[in-house]
């Protein structure tokens, strides 16, 4: 709840821009289930905790997932339609697009938060040795799961640290090994004639997903962090 203040209180979105998708200062939470806890559980945690946010700091909310009071809003995706600027537009005129919690209209200048329950799933960007976002967008187009790719990957091309990147959520690295995914990144970069840089993976990795001697992990450059 603190982290949802001080970001308000900090992150205007009417001035901020950024590569990556977004629809609130405190943009995405998700109630994740690692151990001792069931994603029931975490379901009722993400519900108590977007009426707090609502409650402390006006900041309305849209439940995602696991969490999700809709069907259509199971997707983080489909919540984030439009980003910031286009979702406060669209909630005026379009009530299918106002929250779940508070509004209708979004906070001014926080916007909303997407409050979720989810699978643990993996956060893996390859760099390029290029600025040619163009062609890492049409590398992530092939293997995204809603463009009839990889089951359970999410990817997007953005400019990152001056160099293209290839930004991914592996939401089901057991359908979809992250090596498999690394092999066919891979296999497209050789076709487009790219070079591989480097990887990273943010935040925590299941032990069940770590492949101790595929080439994805030692691929990595920098820490895992």
């Amino acid at each position: 709840m603190r982290g949802v203040g001080k970001a308000a209180e900090l992150i205007d979105l009417t001035r901020q821009q950024g590569a990556h998708p977004r629809i609130g200062a405190a943009d995405v939470i998700p109630f994740v289930p690692i151990s001792g806890i069931k994603l029931e559980q975490c379901v009722l945690l993400a519900r108590q905790a977007g009426l707090e946010i609502w409650r402390r700091y006006n900041i309305p909310v849209y439940f995602y997932e696991a969490a999700a009071a809709r069907p259509d809003r199971a997707n983080l995706d489909e919540v984030r339609r439009g980003q910031f600027e286009g979702l406060r537009d669209q909630v005026r005129n379009d009530s299918t697009r106002r929250p779940d919690l508070g509004g209708p209209g979004l906070h001014p200048t926080a916007g909303a938060c997407a409050v979720g329950a989810r699978k643990f799933l993996v956060a893996y960007n390859i760099y390029f040795d290029s600025t040619e976002v163009a062609l890492v967008r049409a590398i992530a187009r092939e293997i995204r799961a809603a463009s009839g790719g990889m089951k359970g990957v999410k990817a997007l091309g953005v400019l990152a640290n001056g160099r293209a990147q290839l930004s991914m959520n592996i939401t089901d690295f057991e359908a979809t090994p992250i090596s498999q995914v690394y092999r066919k990144v891979a296999s497209l970069a050789l076709r487009h004639k790219a070079v591989l840089a480097g990887g990273e993976v943010i935040g925590l990795v299941p032990e069940a997903a770590c492949e101790r001697e595929s080439e994805w992990m030692r691929q990595l450059t920098g820490s895992i962090r």
